[in-house]
């Protein structure tokens, strides 16, 4: 049987090279091209129409949600597995709409990401375990932080990154072409989604869960 034909589009070589490593050990794939952006994925996706797109999300330039329609526009029969270290289950959901047939994070096994491949293939869509886990715990009233972070909107998840870098809300308005008020609305949002006072609290909660952002 003709091997799945794979393009992976990930920022670091060394996810790159180590995804296509497992891949191609596995004699139902075949990798045929590894980008370093999303720009770089569409030109060869349009050029070498492979079976399936790995796409990163959070990428330099274009994001990996950006980058969906255009590969469907020039590559329709191929299907688009989103990858993030992103647990949210806001990003999957944005990611599936756009156009992705399925979404798995880097927490995810090599085995759950063969089996995503190879539903999306049959015309199924795929969540990873961990995104249903997520969902499954906010729709039953969980309260831990990492179901609280799952409720966060991918702006939220942002602007939250843009105040680690000690942006001032004026310099986040500025970056993302935002009205300061606006700014300020997915501030307090944020606040009372992940259920804390004040910036200082929020820095705090930053710090102590800092590996899901």
């Amino acid at each position: 049987m003709k091997p799945l034909t794979i393009l992976i589009a990930d920022d670091h070589k060394l996810v790159r090279e180590a995804w296509s490593f497992i891949l191609n050990s596995n004699e139902r794939y075949q990798v045929i091209a590894e980008c370093p952006n999303a720009e770089s994925a569409i030109m060869q996706v349009k050029e070498l129409r492979p079976d399936v797109v790995i796409m990163d999300i959070n990428m330099p330039g274009m994001n990996g949600i950006e980058a969906v329609p255009f590969i469907r526009k020039f590559s329709p029969i191929s299907k688009i597995l989103g990858v993030s270290c992103y647990t949210f289950p806001d990003i999957a959901r944005k990611m599936i709409i756009a156009g992705a047939s399925g979404y798995v994070t880097k927490n995810s096994s090599r085995h759950e990401m063969f089996q995503a491949i190879d539903e999306i293939m049959t015309g199924k869509k795929y969540l990873c375990k961990e995104i249903k886990s997520l969902i499954e715990e906010r729709l039953n009233g969980g309260d831990d932080p990492k179901t609280r972070l799952s409720a966060l909107s991918v702006r939220e998840i942002e602007v939250i990154s843009a105040v680690r870098k000690g942006l001032t809300s004026k310099q986040i308005a500025e970056e993302f072409k935002l009205a300061v008020k606006t700014v300020e609305i997915h501030r307090y949002k944020i606040l009372k989604k992940l259920k804390l006072n004040n910036a200082a609290e929020l820095v705090d909660f930053f710090n102590r869960h800092q590996s899901e952002f």
